[in-house]
């Protein structure tokens, strides 16, 4: 059985902050800013997790928000020329609602192309129809023929031969191996032996497909409880063993 992650992408860092502040309904003048910049740094760990390439601008405001996290930590607070506190989020607080209105007029612009896209231009039925009439005239298109037309028409159907001549085609080629095959494989070297060291498992057939086929056939193995592991220190390091109990029941 295998399990599926999918994470929502957004088109920047102050998209996901919103998303943020919209899904838990925060006041965006007062951001609990300890709880968006772990929800922040949560969801770049899982795109890293995923081998996601994580862009720079979402690294810079991850270290913006922790720098205002820590400076909303530190017990003297810092003011201005007047002695007014400052509020360390107050920047970040600006540039998301500056974001968030450039956000909602580029969304009704797109809604407005959509629709002009959906409408379809008035023309001149009459010179349509017209020439219509004159492409599907076979006598009219033959008496304006001439050599270099033809010429132009084969030098184009020749490109288009070469085109179609050189796309990829991809060959799909069966996998040799089965779980159940290397599943029978492995009880049947186990049969022979006390213990089955998976280093010699790999040593019998050292491709790698191979080696992650022979893995999967352990893990059903273990599953159906046919067999006990042991594991010693290091990678790769653990062996099988028979389950007796299973085996005579």
């Amino acid at each position: 059985m295998s399990f599926e992650v999918k994470l929502p992408l957004f088109e920047g860092p102050f998209d996901l902050l919103l998303f943020f502040i919209e899904r838990d309904e925060l006041d965006i003048y007062d951001i609990p800013i300890s709880k968006i910049t772990d929800d922040f740094l949560t969801y770049i760990h899982q795109l890293e997790e995923m081998n996601i390439e994580v862009a720079s601008e979402f690294i810079v405001v991850a270290a913006t928000l922790m720098r205002i996290k820590a400076k909303m930590l530190l017990p003297r607070p810092v003011v201005d020329e007047e002695g007014n506190e400052i509020d360390p989020r107050e920047e970040l607080v600006k540039h998301l609602l500056e974001y968030k209105k450039y956000k909602s007029v580029v969304g009704e612009l797109m809604t407005l192309e959509e629709e002009s896209l959906n409408k379809q231009k008035r023309g001149n039925v009459v010179r349509e129809i017209k020439k219509l009439a004159e492409l599907s005239n076979v006598e009219a298109e033959l008496q304006d023929l001439d050599l270099y037309k033809l010429l132009k028409a084969f030098e184009k159907a020749i490109d288009n031969y070469i085109a179609e001549s050189d796309q990829p085609a991809h060959t799909v080629v069966q996998f040799p191996y089965t779980i159940e095959d290397q599943k029978a494989f492995i009880l049947n070297e186990l049969s022979k032996k006390d213990k089955l060291s998976f280093m010699d498992i790999i040593k019998t057939n050292p491709v790698k497909l191979a080696v992650i086929y022979n893995f999967l056939a352990i893990l059903e193995i273990l599953q159906s409880r046919l067999a006990k592991i042991s594991v010693g220190v290091g990678y790769n390091n653990f062996w099988l063993k028979p389950n007796i109990e299973k085996i005579t029941s």
